[in-house]
C-alpha cells in the first residue's frame, strides 16, 4: 500500500507541475507529441505529425495535377464529350443511297430510265423555300444554279436571330440585287419574339412554321416539287431538273450534298444530308429541316457552310446560329483569330468532328486538308470568279470591316 500510495503521490506531482502523461505509444514521427508544455503547443505539434507524414508525391498532386486537370476540363470540356460520344450515343440508321445518273448529252428519258422511273409528259413545278439571315452572296448562287427550273422563290426574313438577337431585313434591304427573281419571288417577313436564354430551336421552329404558310401564299399545290433546305444548302440544277420530269420518285427524298467549309477549298465529305425534296400534300408536307425518310440520292449538290466574304459575317453567325453555345469563350470572336482559323481550314469553335465511331472521329482530326479542285462547281460561280474569288480554292483572305 506504501508504495501504490507513493507511485499516486509522484504521478499526482508529474501532473501539478505542468508535465502531461502520454498513455498511447508513439512512433518516431510523432513521438515528441507527448511531453509538450501546453495544449496549442501539442495542437502544432500533431499538425507538424501530420504534414510530415506526407510525401512530396501526394503535395504534387494536391497543389499541381488536380489544378491542372479541372482546367484542363474547363478548357477542354465540350472536346472530351464529342471524343466520347461513341459511348454515350449510337450511330443513326443509314441511309438507302440512290445511285444518281447524269451526263449533258444523255436525254431525260434514259436518265429516268437509268433510275427506274418514268417520264412525265411535262415537268413538275418546282418550288424552292428558304429561311433568310444574311447570306447574300450564297443565295445569289443558289438562284441562279436553280433559275431555270423553278417556278417560284419563296423567302421568309426575320428580324431576329434564332438566339433572339435583333437583326436588319438585309435581303429587304437589298432587293435590288435580285431583280432578275422578282417576277417568280415571293417574299415575306416575320417578327421575332426576341426571348434571350429559350432554346434557339424553338426560334427556329417557330419560322419555319411561317414558311409553310408563306408557301401556301406562294400558291404551292399537291404534288408540285418543294425544295427544303438552308442557303447554303443548294441542290444541282441537274438534280432538280431531273426530279421535275421523272415520274414514280419518292414523295421524300434527301439530297446527299458535298460538305465544304468556309469555301470551296475546304471539302470536308460528302455528307450532307438534311437538304430534301418532297412531292407535295396538302395537310401533310411540313417545312422541316430534320430527317424525313431513308433514302437519299447520292452527288446532288453542294453545302458550303460559313462561307462569306467578310469577317464579320462569320461573327454574326458564329453568336445568331441555333449552337450559338459553342462560343465558349469570348476571343473566339477576335477578328484575327477567326480570319487564321479560315486560312488554316480549322475548327472555328475549336470542337472535334461530329462523328459516332473512334475511327471517324481521330480521321477527322486536325485542319481540313486544302483541295485545289474547281471542276463541278455552280456555273455561276466559275462564270464570275471575280467577284466570288473569296468562294475558290487559294483565296482564304476576307474583307475586315
Amino acid at each position: 500500500m506504501d508504495c501504490l500510495g507513493n507511485y499516486s503521490d509522484k504521478l499526482l506531482m508529474m501532473t501539478e507541475g505542468g508535465a502531461h502523461y502520454c498513455s498511447k505509444k508513439t512512433d518516431d514521427i510523432c513521438g515528441d507529441v507527448c511531453g509538450q508544455e501546453s495544449s496549442r503547443a501539442l495542437s502544432m505539434s500533431r499538425l507538424r505529425c501530420v504534414l510530415r507524414g506526407l510525401d512530396l508525391k501526394f503535395y504534387i498532386l494536391l497543389f499541381v495535377i488536380v489544378p491542372t486537370f479541372v482546367f484542363g476540363v474547363y478548357l477542354h470540356g465540350q472536346k472530351i464529350s464529342y471524343f466520347l460520344r461513341p459511348l454515350w450515343e449510337s450511330p443513326p440508321k443509314p441511309f438507302h443511297e440512290i445511285p444518281h445518273y447524269y451526263h449533258e448529252n444523255v436525254s431525260m428519258e434514259n436518265l429516268c430510265k437509268l433510275h427506274g422511273w418514268g417520264i412525265r409528259e411535262y415537268p413538275r413545278r418546282v418550288f424552292d423555300a428558304v429561311l433568310f439571315s444574311n447570306e447574300l452572296e450564297i443565295l445569289t448562287i443558289r438562284w441562279k444554279e436553280l433559275y431555270p427550273y423553278v417556278t417560284q422563290f419563296v423567302l421568309l426574313e426575320s428580324n431576329s436571330t434564332f438566339t433572339g438577337l435583333p437583326k436588319p431585313l438585309v435581303f429587304g434591304s437589298n432587293q435590288d440585287q435580285f431583280k432578275f427573281v422578282k417576277p417568280r419571288l415571293t417574299y415575306g417577313t416575320i417578327g421575332g419574339r426576341f426571348k434571350k436564354g429559350e432554346n434557339p430551336f424553338i426560334e427556329e421552329a417557330y419560322q419555319r412554321v411561317a414558311l409553310d404558310l408563306l408557301l401556301k401564299a406562294a400558291g404551292i399545290t399537291d404534288d408540285d416539287l418543294l425544295i427544303m433546305s438552308d442557303v447554303d444548302e443548294i441542290p444541282s440544277r441537274h438534280t432538280i431538273n431531273l426530279l421535275r420530269w421523272c415520274d414514280d420518285i419518292p414523295s421524300v427524298l434527301h439530297l446527299q450534298l458535298k460538305n465544304y467549309l468556309y469555301s470551296f477549298e475546304f471539302l470536308v465529305d460528302n455528307n450532307s444530308w438534311r437538304a430534301s425534296v418532297h412531292r407535295y400534300q396538302s395537310g401533310t408536307t411540313r417545312y422541316a429541316h430534320f430527317r424525313q425518310t431513308d433514302k437519299i440520292l447520292a452527288d446532288a449538290g453542294w453545302h458550303c457552310s460559313f462561307c462569306f466574304r467578310r469577317i464579320s459575317e462569320f461573327i454574326f453567325k458564329m453568336k445568331a446560329y441555333s449552337h450559338f453555345d459553342r462560343v465558349r469563350f469570348s476571343h473566339y470572336l477576335n477578328e484575327k483569330r477567326v480570319q487564321k482559323v479560315i486560312c488554316k481550314g480549322a475548327d472555328l469553335f475549336d470542337m472535334l468532328p461530329e462523328e459516332y465511331t473512334f475511327k471517324e472521329i481521330i480521321g477527322k482530326m486536325g485542319p481540313i486538308p486544302h483541295s485545289y479542285s474547281a471542276v463541278h462547281l455552280p456555273s455561276y460561280l466559275l462564270e464570275n470568279a471575280d467577284e466570288y474569288k473569296f468562294l475558290l480554292p487559294g483565296n482564304c483572305v476576307r474583307e475586315s470591316d
